[in-house]
């Protein structure tokens, strides 16, 4: 049994429809321990959301068919009563959502809807409950907090509003915080202050986060460990610095292209991911990136086509893992990719 302080064991998230069923976590698997951050990457229906908010237990009651393992500290979540993952939301894993706007109830004041997570888990009265949730809004950045714990969520800016989900969710000083594109449509200056904001709030409570995001910048600033999900599969797994400058897959090439370079040319093109991502009611057969890769010829037979691959330690060893047939992918990709998107990084590494 891992000894990790979170670990997810082949952790399958099935949603039957009309038309068949959808597969949106297939088999996902990873660990994560106290005071690290792991980064979560992929295109949307990658299968990013739905399996961090199994961990969370929001699946409960729908018809999802969900299998495997989550163990926090030990404890399997998937084997808890309602009742006691209810007891567990919040307090010992929390969540910070995409869309504050959305996430908070508009007819509630903020500082309302603070305090009122921390009654859930705390027998105090709604004042010392309201000192709490001002005391947090406080820690968070947020100015004036006495004065603004009584505004609603519209008067507050879109910085302040994931300030305030922050708030809501670090309250109960939870031991696994999962964000979810935390600092998605906030400008450069606002996400550049919450990342530093999660970042202290870690190092104090010595929390552990997973960080959802499209964003490879924001992996790069803030994560300790990577998972790049296609098609409801991890297909890369391994250290930042490692997938950062050694990926071993042609789908996390093709995410890497498409980050502008500001030091770059101006007038050089981005270079996207061919195609768009497979459905996963009838994903493709074999490695299910093989429709959009341009390296599937370099395999021998038709191995890309007709078998999965494993995950598995690529050619460079350690814990950097791939799915992928490819036997040598970081010649490949020293050879023709590193060129393309950062050509004075070519004789570095």
């Amino acid at each position: 049994m891992s000894t990790s302080f979170l670990s997810v064991n082949d952790l399958k998230v099935h949603f039957p429809t009309e038309d068949g069923l959808v597969k949106a976590t297939d088999g996902l698997s990873f660990d994560l321990e106290r005071g690290e951050t792991l980064g979560i990457v992929g295109e949307s229906g990658s299968g990013k959301s739905v399996s961090s908010s199994t961990i969370l237990g929001l699946h409960r009651g729908s018809k999802a068919r969900v299998s495997g393992e989550i163990l926090l500290d030990g404890v399997d979540l998937l084997t808890l009563s309602d009742e006691e993952m209810r007891q567990r939301r919040g307090k010992d894993v929390a969540m910070i959502f995409q869309d504050p706007l959305s996430a908070m109830h508009p007819y509630y004041t903020v500082g309302n809807q603070i305090a009122e997570a921390y009654r859930v888990h705390h027998d105090v009265s709604k004042k010392a409950a309201k000192a709490r949730a001002v005391e947090m809004l406080e820690r968070v950045g947020i100015p004036q907090p006495d004065r603004r714990v009584d505004d609603y969520p519209h008067q507050f800016s879109g910085g302040m509003r994931q300030r305030a989900m922050i708030a809501m969710g670090l309250i109960n000083d939870p031991s696994l915080v999962i964000a979810d594109e935390p600092t998605t449509a906030l400008d450069v200056t606002v996400q550049a202050q919450i990342l530093d904001l999660l970042q202290d709030l870690q190092t104090e409570f010595q929390t552990a986060i997973i960080l959802i995001t499209h964003d490879l910048g924001v992996v790069a600033e803030m994560a300790d460990d990577v998972l790049v999900m296609y098609a409801g599969r991890a297909v890369e797994y391994g250290t930042v610095k490692e997938i950062l400058t050694h990926p071993e897959m042609p789908y996390t090439w093709g995410l890497l292209s498409s980050v502008p370079d500001v030091s770059g040319d101006p007038d050089a093109a981005l270079l996207p991911i061919p195609g768009n991502p497979p459905s996963l009611l009838n994903p493709p057969s074999g490695c299910a990136f093989h429709p959009r890769c341009t390296h599937r010829d370099k395999v021998a037979g038709d191995l890309c086509r007709t078998q999965l691959p494993d995950l598995v330690p690529g050619p460079r060893g350690g814990v950097h893992l791939k799915r992928c047939h490819l036997s040598d992918p970081d010649v490949i990709y020293r050879a023709e990719i590193l060129p393309e998107i950062a050509p004075d990084l070519v004789e570095e590494l």
